[in-house]
């Protein structure tokens, strides 16, 4: 049999490989919640990239063949590892093609790769495995990752990055596995004609840009418009990537403009958009930040630390017009595609064994205003954009059974001094009644807003590391455990779990001086406000995480320390 014709349009198969396992493998749906849950505190600045320097991940890559087309040559394997280098490491020369409004946000995303040198048994290798098949093709159901079913099997995940290079059919480019999926089936697969620069690679997918793509999926990054059809509700939980309708295929012309998001439009020269290999030039620094999340998590210990040789300076500052919208909100598929036999009710009711009643002191009004601008020296590895613009909408209905008549003023100052003991007993959960509706721009995916599959930033959705889908989907019977946080949680009842440096009398902060003159303490008043926004920001998103389930024990007792904080600053 022939060769099939070769795709003229990307087709990826990640998003239907990844729903199947939702679908049939809660240990999987568990283990996505707890890589989401992580890296949306790398993006909301509450953990930081632990790796030094760059990361090289070994190889190996699986040749299986019925045709001697498509056993490609080491110069192919070799020019597609050359792409990857170049194109992770921004040190692509077409880097310079990305639109003036999006340049600074392209990122060296500190990662290489090299083909095996060694072997699982430790015996020297070249990195390739070359495998007769008798199958015409293979699809997306992993045939093609088993010498049982006329593939090759998979080396240890935890050593090498699996990469099969064989014929795909249906159109498919390739299809790579999110992180937290079985071992066996770990990696990416590329359809032969789209692999590399040489050889068997057919245009308009001949530069490589396909395993690109794939491994952007590997390391867990998304789709960029949120897999959410042409919708603008979806999200890849990354803050710098705008909002986006749908996909771009072919090489779109800048702007291209959906969802609003004039005037710079869809970032549609990112790798993780549907555009021909010509028109795909940048990771941005979200994204990088997001996959060096998964390096120290779920893939911790695959990958050398190496020097950063040649490396490309990030940009630190981005225009003010780059991105106009917050995060985008969660996608909808994920949230559609809840199985049948989950109650309908798993989100809405908190654990029975909450309290009933809330805590007494919680507000019935949120405040109305907030300074626009966020404190100075917020932390510079949260997305710039987050606290601009404080929430527009407020939930308009408090819970029924808090105090009617909140304190008509508060303190112009804050205490000079805090308790030095919290509170010996806080409620352990937080209320049933808490408000259901949270401002529908406050998170984009935990995480591209709150996922287009995570929060983009910390508001518009909730922790880009908790998809609703994950909750929703799979998870029938979830064990005690499955929310539990990996790491510890400020032990202070009143310190907040991310630091606000230079909070005037708040925790974490210097301690409050009264200052004499209405310069010092116009500008006291301004700090305590700007910080107070950014509270409110945090508490904002930790209801929302509350109204669909997501918070352990660990993360309610964040809740409550940002409240108090919160409180303390004049907030309530």
């Amino acid at each position: 049999m022939a060769d099939a014709e070769p795709p003229k349009r990307r087709q990826c198969g990640t998003m239907h490989v990844h729903h199947r396992l939702l679908a049939t493998s809660p240990r999987y749906a568990e283990a996505r919640q707890r890589i989401e849950e992580q890296a949306f505190r790398v993006e909301m600045g509450m953990a930081a990239a632990a790796r030094p320097g760059c990361t090289e991940i070994p190889v190996v890559v699986h040749v299986v063949h019925k045709t001697p087309a498509q056993n490609i040559s080491q110069a192919q394997i070799d020019s597609q590892i050359k792409v990857l280098n170049e194109d992770f490491r921004k040190q692509n020369a077409d880097v310079a093609n990305t639109p003036a409004p999006f340049a600074p946000l392209a990122a060296d995303s500190r990662i290489q790769f090299k083909l095996a040198t060694t072997d699982p048994s430790g015996n020297p290798t070249d990195g390739i495995v070359r495998k007769r098949t008798d199958r015409d093709g293979f699809n997306d159901n992993d045939d093609v990752k088993s010498d049982a079913t006329g593939g090759s099997t998979a080396w240890p995940a935890d050593q090498y990055l699996n990469m099969w290079v064989c014929q795909l059919t249906g159109g498919l480019l390739g299809y790579a596995q999110f992180p937290g999926g079985p071992a066996a089936t770990d990696g990416v697969v590329i359809t032969h004609t789209a692999f590399g620069t040489t050889g068997t690679a057919a245009p308009p997918f001949n530069l490589g840009r396909t395993a690109t793509h794939e491994v952007g999926h590997w390391l867990n990054l998304r789709h960029i418009w949120g897999d959410d059809g042409d919708g603008c509700g979806g999200s890849d939980f990354v803050a710098d990537t705008p909002n986006q309708g749908g996909s771009n295929f072919g090489a779109p012309t800048f702007p291209t403009i959906s969802c609003n998001n004039g005037p710079n439009g869809d970032m549609f020269m990112n790798y993780m958009d549907y555009v021909d290999d010509i028109a795909m030039v940048m990771f941005t620094q979200g994204q990088a930040s997001r996959m060096q999340a998964a390096l120290d998590g779920p893939r911790a210990m695959i990958g050398s630390n190496i020097p950063c040789v040649g490396a490309k300076i990030p940009v630190k500052d981005t225009p003010k017009d780059a991105i106009k919208e917050g995060p985008k909100d969660q996608p909808k598929d994920l949230v559609k595609e809840t199985p049948k036999d989950i109650p309908k009710d798993v989100i809405k009711e908190p654990p029975k064994d909450l309290p009933k009643d809330p805590p007494k002191d919680f507000p019935k009004d949120p405040p109305k205003e907030f300074p626009k601008d966020p404190p100075k020296d917020f932390p510079k590895d949260n997305p710039k954009d987050l606290v601009k613009e404080p929430p527009k909408d407020l939930p308009k209905d408090p819970p029924k059974d808090l105090p009617k008549d909140p304190p008509k003023d508060f303190p112009k100052d804050p205490p000079k001094e805090f308790p030095k003991d919290p509170p010996k007993e806080f409620p352990k959960d937080p209320p049933k009644d808490f408000p259901k509706d949270n401002p529908k721009d406050l998170i984009k995916e935990p995480p591209k807003e709150g996922h287009k599959d995570f929060p983009k930033d910390a508001i518009k959705d909730g922790p880009k590391d908790n998809p609703k889908d994950l909750v929703k989907e799979a998870i029938h019977d979830p064990q005690k455990d499955v929310f539990e946080t990996p790491i510890d949680w400020p032990k202070s009842a009143l310190e907040p779990p991310i630091d606000l440096p230079g909070i005037p009398g708040g925790p974490g902060g210097t301690p409050f001086v009264l200052a004499t003159g209405q310069a010092a303490a116009a500008a006291a008043q301004q700090a305590r406000a700007q910080a107070a926004a950014s509270y409110q920001v945090l508490l904002s998103h930790y209801a929302q995480l509350h109204r669909r389930g997501m918070l352990d024990a660990q993360g309610l007792e964040g809740w409550r320390q940002a409240w108090a904080a919160y409180r303390q600053l004049g907030g309530a």
